[in-house]
């Protein structure tokens, strides 16, 4: 059977970020399931419709054959149709929707999910951050009480912030650090250490048991280019 269901937001963006995106998914739509439909059945209209519930056998002949291989992954109403390169009905039936990873990254709950290329021009890799306005207010959160909250308080703070550190994560962890030690520093405060951050990552089951969630609830958001319309006459059959 196959498994889209996210049980955590930090499975859903493990799954889409490592599961797909580093495997050459990029190309995709995302949008709401209304109220008053059930998600179980949304799933399986979507899944059958493009073809997704196949055997990876079969998504090795296709990728051979120049076909495009689809992958569909929901976290409570919010799902992403999502895509490799190639030939399928997903281009032509969602065609005005359609974004590029690569170029449009994908904003759920404060993350941004999105693909870039190596150093020099290298292969393309999944590239999970913290979204640029997100970032800006927790910085400007840490600013504001960097000088006083005590270097405990600090310390508990810094590890509660609910991202998981992927490695733009880490950079921006690390930025915000600079930034309370600067402040500390000018006002003659005692400095945090590096070890106040968190700064491996826990793998989660995608699919596993709810309540394991490090995302941000606060921030109940999916956003793409373009905001999803809460529609699905598009993409349902």
């Amino acid at each position: 059977m196959y498994r889209c269901e996210a049980t955590s937001i930090a499975g859903f963006v493990q799954q889409l970020a490592v599961g797909y995106v580093a495997n050459g998914y990029w190309f995709y739509v995302t949008g709401i399931i209304p109220d008053g439909k059930d998600p179980g059945t949304v799933d399986e209209k979507i899944i059958g419709q493009y073809g997704i519930d196949v055997s990876k056998w079969t998504r090795c002949r296709r990728k051979r054959a120049g076909s495009a291989n689809a992958q569909y992954l929901r976290y409570g109403r919010l799902f992403v149709i999502i895509a490799t390169r190639g030939e399928h009905q997903l281009f032509a039936a969602e065609r005005k929707r359609l974004r590029d990873a690569r170029e449009h990254p994908i904003h759920f709950r404060g993350y941004s999910i999105g693909c870039r290329r190596g150093r020099g021009g290298g292969k393309y890799h999944p590239s999970v951050r913290i979204q640029r306005e997100d970032y800006r207010q927790l910085k400007a959160h840490f600013a504001q009480i960097a000088v006083h909250r005590t270097a405990e308080d600090l310390r508990h703070e810094l590890r509660a912030i609910p991202f998981e550190p992927y490695a733009p994560v880490r950079n921006q962890l690390r930025g915000i650090l600079r930034l309370v030690n600067r402040l500390r520093k000018a006002a003659g405060l005692e400095l945090l250490s590096w070890d106040t951050l968190r700064l491996r990552r826990r793998p989660v089951q995608p699919f596993g048991k709810p309540g394991s969630d490090r995302g941000l609830q606060e921030m109940p958001r999916l956003c793409a280019a373009e905001p999803p319309s809460g529609r699905l006459d598009a993409v349902l059959p």
